[in-house]
């Protein structure tokens, strides 16, 4: 029997599909690329914007096409909200909500072909321990998920539930067994994780404390965290880690407070600022990234250029530049005032420029600099790449000896 998977979204779903693919090779699958005919074909979805609906449904239409046999099964965030939407493909055979997708091969032997089943019942969302080991370089850690904020503009909450983690010690245990694998680099993902702990009474820094000790890893990256729950303490542990990468991605969202205010975030821009101000003055060289979106209902001329020069004057390393787009379901999109698609992307494509010009200004600040990198196997014309603590892309000449470790490299 052979499956197939294809991944939408963010690195937590990609971890995610790395634990299901596992559990089809423990039960005797040969996992074989996606657009190949397979028997299983799994689709791993994201409902995050209506482009990344569109995505899901030209998988679905694509998985069909090519193996039209097959066992299609959906899940993700997309089967989450949009089940019976989903089911109403001919084709679909099962629909797995967010706790059904890790019980996933005992839907698919007790799958009656002649009838399509619906496994997504309004349950109590439990956590399911997801890491990845299908890539020499790093691995992606679960290590939270669902979020018990309530953003105007998102979804998310609604389709993973409320805020939950393992203990501490269960992640340990992942992330040893990730090391002895030899994989010398974690990025820990999840929906909401600066929250860690809300369900196992522990905190972020304290699995931070934790992961710092454990042997074998030599680099621990985490991915996007909110800006009210960045702490100075937070920060001054990674100061002072010699693991833990000097590298954060913190939601903007919107440099108008206006803005920030019908988005329902937990923050003013001068909030904001003075936290990236703190996260500098203990680490100088961090790389910061930060994530926008624009054309936000009620997002003026004037709002968008206040979000703008507010950008412009902070020394981030890139930014991330989302377009809004209106999901059913969110309280914004009952809000007045929306922003014409025109102007949405022109206003895209001004901070898209932006952005190209800080990662200059910021490779340029950091010319010079020995760095520690961690060079990946992808080779392109006799070449390899890897990425610098500060989440800087760096080439060498390639030197198989030095795929997946850290080593010392001038900028």
């Amino acid at each position: 029997m052979t499956v197939s998977f294809h991944t939408l979204g963010c690195k937590l779903n990609f971890a995610e599909t790395s634990t299901i693919s596992r559990l089809f090779t423990e039960n005797g699958y040969n996992k074989i690329e996606f657009g190949q005919t397979a028997d299983v074909v799994v689709i791993n979805t994201c409902t995050v914007t209506a482009q990344a609906d569109k995505k899901c449904r030209q998988a679905i239409t694509k998985a069909i096409k090519t193996s039209p046999d097959a066992v299609i099964v959906i899940v993700g965030c997309f089967a989450e909200l949009k089940a019976n939407e989903i089911e109403e493909i001919p084709g679909v055979d099962l629909v797995l909500g967010t706790n059904e997708k890790f019980n996933i091969i005992a839907h698919i032997e007790e799958l009656n072909q002649k009838e399509r089943k619906k496994n997504n019942e309004d349950v109590q969302h439990a956590f399911f321990h997801s890491f990845s080991l299908h890539d020499r370089t790093r691995s992606f850690v679960k290590v939270q998920d669902g979020c018990d904020y309530n953003c105007a503009y998102c979804t998310v909450h609604k389709a993973r539930g409320k805020s939950r983690n393992a203990p501490i010690s269960e992640i340990v245990t992942n992330v040893q067994t990730i090391a002895n694998k030899g994989i010398k680099e974690i990025v820990l993902t999840g929906v909401n994780i600066g929250d860690f702990g809300k369900s196992t009474g522990e905190t972020f820094l304290q699995l931070l404390g934790e992961l710092d000790a454990i042997a074998g890893i030599e680099r621990i990256r985490i991915g996007s965290v909110e800006p009210n729950l960045i702490s100075e303490e937070l920060i001054k542990f990674i100061a002072n880690s010699s693991l833990i990468a000097p590298h954060f991605h913190i939601p903007l969202q919107s440099g108008s407070n206006k803005i920030l205010e019908l988005m329902k975030r937990r923050y003013t821009n001068e909030q904001f600022a003075e936290k990236l101000n703190l996260i500098q003055r203990y680490i100088s060289h961090a790389a910061i990234g930060i994530d926008v979106i624009v054309g936000f209902p009620g997002e003026t001329n004037e709002f968008f250029n206040e979000t703008f020069n507010f950008i412009e004057k902070l020394n981030i390393a890139y930014i991330h530049v989302f377009k809004y787009s209106e999901r059913p379901g969110t309280q914004s999109i009952n809000l007045p005032d929306k922003v014409k698609p025109t102007d949405i992307l022109q206003r895209s494509k001004k901070l898209i420029k932006l952005s190209e010009t800080k990662k200059k200004l910021f490779k340029t600040q950091n010319t010079g600099r020995i760095c520690k990198v961690i060079f990946e196997q992808k080779t392109k014309k006799g070449a390899m790449t890897g990425f610098t603590d500060n989440y800087i892309k760096v080439e060498a000449p390639y030197n198989p000896a030095i795929i997946g470790k850290s080593t010392s490299f001038e900028i």
